[in-house]
Parts: structure tokens; C-alpha cells; sequence
């Protein structure tokens, strides 16, 4: 018995002192330039060093919007591409925990009983003879004392697939939130652009009688009758895809959410939303590598390091012991009495000396190491440029909006003078006509340009790693 107590201890002594024959992990250099991209798409947009980074925002502060942060809320809440990254989580999450254990011995209770009969040509005696015997027994059955770090490596690889995991959905969180936003905003901007199709239809066909009525009376031309009658039908065609495109744009933010969006939550208009809040890229471009999809990345880089330790490992001896401690006796009744006791160990040495497949898996795990090291630096690359992208739009976005306001005061102001020389009967009427063409593609086109500033916010603070809680059940492990 005490020479089991003592190889028992002598196995968890060893466990935890054991060696482990993963690669040292250093995070790869980035392969992106240290700072942002510079010139002059992106200087007008270059934000106050003071402003928040957007890692540093949470999104209910950066979305002030009320109705807003209430549809977020059901979207967090009921979104099924969500709540099935959270079930993969908590997959990943039992998967290590099975890893981990395979670090502790099994211990087991077994009770066994046995009769037999054996004949007498057989028998020792020359009689015929019926034997019993029962046991129970508490013991340990092939715990592997993990010498060179096969099981620890192991463990280490499934906690890293459950990190990665872990930010694959908080990666999920962030653009489901950038969604959210993005579909509301495009809504509102739909139903805008629907009320300027609805004014336009109704001053298109004020200025269709008032055309007509001057047909009649032998003041305007035939032409100019069917002139108004085209800008009549175009506002009508207009006025019917509006609301096609806003009946789906509600369809979209119902799938987000989960649930059908009360009515009372939907925007109004483009104008009635409260814009953002800023933030800022940074002084340089590390802050990509708090990205949810960069540190995933990451991660499984670390689980592929962990993956070399074990085949690495397995090209060494494997030590297990069998153990167990118990009771035995011919009589059911004498289990348990005095001298009745048993005990058993059994270690066993496993020395691989020639398996091929043993060298081809650990070369395996270095290749693929590789592939994963190339992805982490692609996740980067991607990162970078989508943050980039961001930024130009972000330093041109509100000069194009400028411009488009003064384009739209222009041809507003032309359309009023064209309109009263032709009532004047200065001017003919296709005067008019293009005026009130340009000046409705250009409402929508400032209507277009809002909407991608408000975007560009979101998309901004998407790709910089922002929009989502930071906290993980990981910190706990």
C-alpha cells in the first residue's frame, strides 16, 4: 500500500514538474507600415489626438441614439448568427475542459464477482470443483504521466482554439452592431429619399397642369405637354421603388434583430438621427492587433506552436500507470475482513523506435504552423487596409458633402429662375425640365453622401476593433 501511495506521488511530482517541448512563442512582426497612410485623402479627416480610440468606446456611448441603442439591444439579444457563435464558444469552452482533465488520473470504483466450474481432468486435485471470487477495487487505469508535455501541449492548443473562438464571436458582436447601425441609417436616408420622390411627384405634377392648361389654351407646345408628362411618370417610377427599397430595408434590420422592429423605433428621417461619436485610428497601426480577428489569428498561431510540442512529445517514451487498491475473497461475506485486502501497479514504458507516420505528423504540424503564421499576417494586411479605406473616406467624405450642398443651393436657385422666366413665357419649358432633373438628382445624391458619412463613423469603428464588450470568460481559466 505505501509503496502505491509513494508511486502515486511520485507520478503527480513529475506531472507538474515535466518538461514541455513546445516552440517558444514570439509574436510576429506586423507586415504593415508603423503608421497610417498619409496625403491628401486623409488629411482633412485627420481627428484630434485627444479623441477616443475605439477600442476604448463602449457602443452604447458612442451610438447616442436612443431608438438606436434599443434595436441594438434586441439584436444582441435574438440574432441567430450571434447566438450560434456563443454556442461555439461554449463548445470550445467544454472542449478544453476535457483537455485539461486528461492532466488528472481517472479514478474509478469497479466491483466484480466471478463463479466457475471446472471438471476434474482439469482440475489440480482430480475433482471437479466450483471456485467464487469477488473484489472491489478503487483504482487508477492507464494515467499517462505526462513526462515531455504531450497532454500539456494538448491542453495548451485547446485553450488558445477556445480564445480564438472566444474573439471570433466578439468579432461577430462588432459587426452585428456596425449592421445594426448601418440598416438603420439606410432607412432612414430610404424613407427621406421617399419623401423627396413623394414632394417631387407632387411639384412635377403641379407644373404637368399648369402645362396643360396652357396646351389648352394654345400657349405651350405639344412637346412641352409630353416634356411634363416624362417628369410626371419618372417621379412615379421613383415614388414606387422608395418604397420597395425601404419595405426591404426593414426586412434587413428585422433579420438582425431577430424580431420584428416596433414602429415606433424606426427613423423618420435621415435628418432626426443623432450622429455618432467620433474616434480616432491612433498614432500608429498596433492597434490593430486588438482586433478580434487579428487575435484570433493569434491564437490559433499559439495553438499551432502547442501542436508542434505535442508531436514533438510523441516521438518520446509514454509512461502510464495502471494502480489500484481493494478487497478480495472466495466468500461474498469475507470482502471485508481482516487480510482481505489487495493491492496492484502496474507502470508501462512505451519507446516509439521506428514509426514513420510519427516524423511525417510533426512535420505536418510545422507546415501547418506556416499556413497559420501566413494567415495571421493576411488578418493584418486586411485589417490595415480596411482601416485605411475607412480613413480616406473619413478625411473626404465631409468636403464632398460641402460640395454637394452648394450644388444643390446652385441648381435650386436655377430651377426657381428657369421656372418663373418660363411662366413669364421667357424660356421654354425643357429649361425647366432640366433644372427640376438636376435638382432632384442632386437632393438624392446629398441625401446619399449623409448617409455614407454616418456609415463611414461605423465602419471606422468597426475596423478598429471597437463596438463590443472586452470582457472574457477566458480571463477566468
Amino acid at each position: 500500500m505505501k509503496k502505491t501511495i509513494f508511486s502515486l506521488l511520485l507520478g503527480i511530482v513529475l506531472v507538474l514538474s515535466g518538461c514541455s517541448l513546445a516552440p517558444k512563442y514570439d509574436r510576429p512582426e506586423a507586415p504593415v507600415g508603423a503608421q497610417w497612410p498619409s496625403g491628401a485623402a486623409y488629411q482633412a479627416g485627420q481627428t484630434a489626438s485627444d479623441a477616443p480610440q475605439s477600442p476604448d468606446v463602449e457602443w452604447r456611448e458612442f451610438f447616442p441614439d436612443e431608438k438606436l441603442q434599443k434595436l441594438i439591444g434586441m439584436a444582441l439579444e435574438n440574432n441567430r448568427n450571434l447566438r450560434l457563435a456563443a454556442l461555439n464558444v461554449e463548445q470550445a469552452r467544454t472542449m478544453y475542459g476535457i483537455q485539461r482533465a486528461e492532466l488528472l488520473p481517472t479514478v474509478d470504483a469497479i466491483g466484480s464477482a466471478s463463479k466457475a466450474r471446472v471438471p476434474a481432468d482439469l482440475s489440480s486435485t482430480g475433482k471437479r470443483s466450483t471456485t467464487e471470487q469477488y473484489s472491489v477495487d478503487l483504482g487508477i487505469v492507464s494515467w499517462e504521466i505526462d513526462f515531455f508535455g504531450r497532454i500539456r501541449s494538448l491542453k495548451e492548443s485547446a485553450l488558445q482554439e477556445y480564445l480564438a473562438t472566444e474573439q471570433a464571436r466578439r468579432g461577430a458582436q462588432i459587426m452585428l452592431v456596425s449592421a445594426v447601425a448601418n440598416t438603420y441609417w439606410a432607412l432612414a436616408a430610404d424613407r427621406e429619399s421617399l419623401d423627396l420622390a413623394q414632394s417631387t411627384l407632387t411639384a412635377q405634377q403641379e407644373s404637368y397642369n399648369l402645362v396643360k392648361r396652357s396646351f389648352e389654351r394654345d400657349v405651350a407646345s405639344n412637346l412641352d405637354l409630353y416634356r411634363a408628362q416624362t417628369q410626371v411618370d419618372s417621379a412615379r417610377g421613383d415614388v414606387a421603388r422608395f418604397t420597395q427599397v425601404v419595405a426591404q430595408d426593414e426586412n434587413a434590420l428585422n433579420l438582425l434583430l431577430g424580431a420584428v422592429a416596433p414602429q415606433d423605433l424606426l427613423p423618420e428621417t435621415l435628418s432626426a438621427v443623432v450622429t455618432p461619436k467620433g474616434v480616432s485610428a491612433g498614432l500608429s497601426s498596433e492597434v490593430l492587433l486588438c482586433r478580434p480577428d487579428v487575435l484570433q489569428a493569434e491564437s490559433l498561431l499559439k495553438a499551432a506552436d502547442a501542436n508542434i510540442g505535442a508531436a514533438r512529445a510523441t516521438c518520446f517514451p509514454r509512461i502510464s500507470l495502471t494502480a489500484a487498491v481493494g478487497t478480495a475473497s472466495s466468500d461474498l461475506s469475507g470482502l471485508f475482513e481482516s487480510g482481505s485486502g489487495t493491492w496492484r501497479y502496474a507502470p508501462q514504458a512505451t519507446m516509439p523506435i521506428f514509426d514513420t507516420r510519427t516524423w511525417l505528423a510533426l512535420k505536418a504540424t510545422k507546415v501547418q504552423r506556416q499556413i497559420v503564421l501566413t494567415q495571421y499576417e493576411q488578418a493584418i494586411q486586411n485589417a490595415f487596409r480596411e482601416v485605411a479605406d475607412a480613413l480616406a473616406v473619413h478625411g473626404t467624405v465631409d468636403a464632398q458633402v460641402a460640395a454637394q450642398q452648394s450644388l444643390v443651393d446652385a441648381v435650386a436657385e436655377t430651377y426657381r429662375l428657369s421656372n418663373a422666366r418660363y411662366t413669364k413665357g421667357i424660356d421654354s419649358y425643357l429649361g425647366v425640365l432640366d433644372a427640376q432633373r438636376s435638382l432632384y438628382a442632386a437632393q438624392q445624391g446629398l441625401i446619399s453622401l449623409r448617409l455614407a458619412k454616418l456609415a463611414n463613423q461605423a465602419t471606422l469603428y468597426a475596423v478598429l476593433g471597437g463596438g463590443a464588450d472586452t470582457s472574457s470568460e477566458a480571463t477566468e481559466l
